[in-house]
């Protein structure tokens, strides 16, 4: 009787083990089939249609080579990257302060909350003007572009997080004769995670657009203003090269954000159905 249970309980572990996998796997093949042809359309149109300097899948293929071990591309690269980074760590870091005053303050949220939704809604590019009025055509001024695209996504989802904190956890703090310090520690930032984690999500999208953008506005070095020179110089296949590597820095940040939030949040994926 044991050794069928066991049998039974080891049958069902390395089901659920493979399933992922197994998901995975028929997951992808529409997903390649669908991108397939989309390249397959777009290399017909371009070749029958469109005239010879315009991209097309081919010849970005064969630009690549060239791209990636040009040193003024992978400097213009890093240029941006380190800008993001640098933008991501000051937007997160007053993103979550800011976002717990909101959550947590009545009075805080009654003075700042139509200013923070106000400047969310505000374009990047009609921002800028006023950015470089301030620090000049410089690398500050993109710095400041990119902060100003991440911050508020960071600050609505942790003061949504902070205030959607079930009362009768801080019920259970208030019992232990926790204060409100420990509380804020021990409870509201573990409950807010999750919404932290999808603003972040988020932040990254617009941290990059507005690299990006500030680079093709401002004129400096970087791998928008790469894209605009390359674009405008009629070398379009090296210039989506920069285009798909910028997408692939947002899917493969997006991937470690879910592998991070899998290992170090496994209740909140259990919770929310996915698995």
């Amino acid at each position: 009787m044991n050794k069928s249970r066991a049998a039974t309980w080891q049958t069902g572990r390395s089901a659920t083990a493979v399933r992922p996998a197994a998901f995975a796997a028929s997951a992808a093949k529409p997903r390649l089939i669908a991108g397939s042809l989309i390249l397959l359309i777009w290399e017909g149109m371009a070749r029958g249609f469109a005239p010879g300097y315009l991209a097309k899948p081919s010849g970005i293929l064969l630009a690549v080579p060239k791209v990636m071990t040009d040193p003024t591309f992978m400097g213009a690269t890093a240029s941006t990257l380190q800008a993001v980074v640098e933008g991501l760590a000051i937007a997160t870091v007053f993103g979550i302060l800011i976002g717990l005053l909101l959550g947590r303050s009545v009075l805080a949220d009654r003075l700042l909350s139509h200013y923070i939704n106000g400047l969310y809604a505000v374009p990047m590019i009609v921002i800028l003007p006023v950015v470089t009025l301030w620090f000049g055509y410089s690398s500050a001024a993109r710095l400041a572009t990119i902060v100003f695209a991440a911050l508020f996504s960071i600050i609505i989802n942790v003061a949504d997080g902070a205030r959607g904190v079930p009362g009768e956890f801080l019920e259970v703090a208030r019992s232990f004769r926790s204060g409100r310090i420990t509380a804020l520690i021990e409870v509201v930032i573990p409950s807010a995670t999750p919404y932290f984690l999808a603003g972040l999500r988020l932040a990254v999208g617009r941290a990059l657009i507005g690299a990006v953008v500030a680079e093709f506005f401002i004129a400096i070095g970087g791998l928008g203003y790469f894209i605009l020179y390359n674009s405008r110089t009629y070398h379009q296949d090296e210039a989506f090269v920069g285009v798909l590597l910028l997408a692939a820095f947002g899917l493969g940040f997006d991937a470690l954000l879910n592998w991070s939030t899998q290992r170090m949040l496994p209740w909140y994926r259990r919770d929310s159905g996915i698995e």
